[in-house]
Protein backbone atom coordinates (compact mmCIF):
# COMPACT_ATOMS: atom_id res chain seq x y z
CA UNK A 1 0.00 0.00 0.00
CA UNK A 2 2.03 3.16 -0.96
CA UNK A 3 0.29 6.76 -0.63
CA UNK A 4 -0.65 9.02 -3.80
CA UNK A 5 2.55 10.96 -3.38
CA UNK A 6 4.45 7.34 -4.24
CA UNK A 7 6.66 8.56 -1.24
CA UNK A 8 7.03 4.73 -0.66
CA UNK A 9 5.41 5.17 2.08
CA UNK A 10 1.80 4.72 3.52
CA UNK A 11 1.50 7.30 6.59
CA UNK A 12 -2.47 6.84 7.17
CA UNK A 13 -3.45 3.42 7.96
CA UNK A 14 -6.66 2.46 6.30
CA UNK A 15 -9.14 1.01 8.80
CA UNK A 16 -10.25 -2.77 6.50
CA UNK A 17 -6.99 -2.39 4.30
CA UNK A 18 -3.94 -1.48 6.67
CA UNK A 19 -3.46 -4.69 9.12
CA UNK A 20 -3.12 -3.71 12.50
CA UNK A 21 0.45 -5.28 13.21
CA UNK A 22 1.90 -2.94 15.08
CA UNK A 23 5.61 -3.12 16.54
CA UNK A 24 6.56 -0.72 19.16
CA UNK A 25 10.40 0.49 18.93
CA UNK A 26 12.93 2.18 20.90
CA UNK A 27 14.74 4.38 17.74
CA UNK A 28 13.43 6.71 14.95
CA UNK A 29 15.53 4.52 12.41
CA UNK A 30 13.63 0.99 11.87
CA UNK A 31 14.05 -1.89 9.01
CA UNK A 32 12.24 -4.53 7.93
CA UNK A 33 11.99 -7.79 5.60
CA UNK A 34 8.24 -8.70 6.22
CA UNK A 35 9.42 -10.88 9.28
CA UNK A 36 8.96 -14.47 7.23
CA UNK A 37 12.39 -15.14 5.83
CA UNK A 38 12.43 -15.99 2.02
CA UNK A 39 9.14 -15.20 2.09
CA UNK A 40 9.56 -11.70 3.34
CA UNK A 41 10.53 -8.90 1.31
CA UNK A 42 13.95 -6.81 0.58
CA UNK A 43 15.17 -5.53 3.90
CA UNK A 44 14.62 -1.75 3.91
CA UNK A 45 15.50 1.00 6.23
CA UNK A 46 13.00 4.03 7.39
CA UNK A 47 13.16 6.70 9.50
CA UNK A 48 9.97 7.67 11.84
CA UNK A 49 9.64 11.36 11.30
CA UNK A 50 6.84 12.15 14.10
CA UNK A 51 5.26 9.14 15.73
CA UNK A 52 5.10 6.04 13.32
CA UNK A 53 6.05 4.64 9.97
CA UNK A 54 4.78 2.16 8.26
CA UNK A 55 6.28 -0.43 5.70
CA UNK A 56 5.41 -0.06 1.94
CA UNK A 57 5.97 -3.60 1.66
CA UNK A 58 4.02 -5.22 4.26
CA UNK A 59 2.32 -2.88 5.84
CA UNK A 60 3.64 -3.05 9.03
CA UNK A 61 3.56 -0.23 11.60
CA UNK A 62 6.24 0.76 13.67
CA UNK A 63 5.75 3.15 16.35
CA UNK A 64 7.71 4.81 19.04
CA UNK A 65 7.82 3.47 22.28
CA UNK A 66 7.13 7.03 25.17
CA UNK A 67 9.90 9.04 25.42
CA UNK A 68 12.06 7.13 23.10
CA UNK A 69 13.23 8.70 19.54
CA UNK A 70 15.79 11.09 21.15
CA UNK A 71 18.22 9.90 18.68
CA UNK A 72 18.81 13.18 16.56
CA UNK A 73 22.51 12.87 16.20
CA UNK A 74 21.45 11.07 12.46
Amino acid sequence: MRDPQMTGYAPHPVEGVTPEDVTLVDTRSVSCDGGKGALGHPLIWMRIEHHEVTCPYCSRTYRLKDGAGDDGHH
